[in-house]
């Protein structure tokens, strides 16, 4: 039951930041304008997560697996493979949406001025499209480790004692706007994407290991 607890808020608290751009999108000037396109670019960021996180499912299966086999070098054969597969479905999304953004957003709104400034903020768009791509997988490898707990932790100092606090200031402190409020979140997938990166590399791989026991011991099944 604490797995299953841990992941979900793992995964409610990135969903969250997203929402609370919507909203600090509704209290600009120009609101109606603002929170149309930070909500065009959270659902474009959803769709592309869609692809990171099966991957990300299947990273924290196959490490999990392999773990609980005793075959750390196989867990950090299938990380590299799946992270790798990961970082190239998200830059060919990437290059769709920067080549093809007109046409993806006609399928948002038909107003001139948005399809304007969605054009200006898509570059940011694919940056944080990219993170996302990292980020997903290295937190499946996490939970994969056994480390759900982690997960939850970097999430919500990233994005809500770093990302959050950044969006607010430059999306209303200085004429940046919306784009201020996306680029916050940008700095809390890079924080988010660098210490995944850090206690990935830093973890010791000979030594980890499901606790089967432990989980027999409390018949719950493994969580994913």
């Amino acid at each position: 039951m604490n797995l299953i607890i841990m992941f979900s808020c793992y995964s409610s608290l990135e969903y969250w930041a997203f929402e609370v751009l919507v909203f600090l999108a509704g209290i600009m000037p120009d609101s109606e304008i603002t929170t149309s396109l930070i909500a065009i670019c959270a659902n474009t960021e959803f769709i592309a997560y869609m692809i990171t996180y099966g991957l990300s499912a299947a990273a924290s299966t196959r490490v999990s697996n392999e773990l609980g086999a005793g075959h750390p070098d196989q867990a950090i054969r299938a990380m590299r493979v799946t992270l790798t597969l990961s970082v190239l479905l998200g830059l060919c999304f990437v290059l769709a949406l920067v080549f093809g953004h007109n046409i993806w957003i006609q399928m948002f709104s038909s107003s001139s001025k948005i399809k304007e400034e969605f054009a200006s903020i898509t570059p940011l768009l694919a940056i944080s499209i990219l993170l996302d791509a990292v980020q997903g997988v290295l937190s499946g490898v996490i939970r994969g480790c056994g480390r759900q707990h982690l997960a939850a932790y970097v999430n919500l100092v990233t994005f809500y004692l770093i990302g959050l606090p950044i969006s607010c200031l430059l999306g209303f402190k200085t004429n940046l706007q919306f784009k201020g409020l996306w680029i916050g979140l940008i700095c809390g997938l890079v924080c988010q994407t660098g210490a995944l990166l850090f206690f990935t590399w830093r973890a010791n791989w000979s030594k980890l290991h499901l606790s089967l026991d432990k989980i027999r011991h409390n018949d719950q099944p493994i969580v994913v």
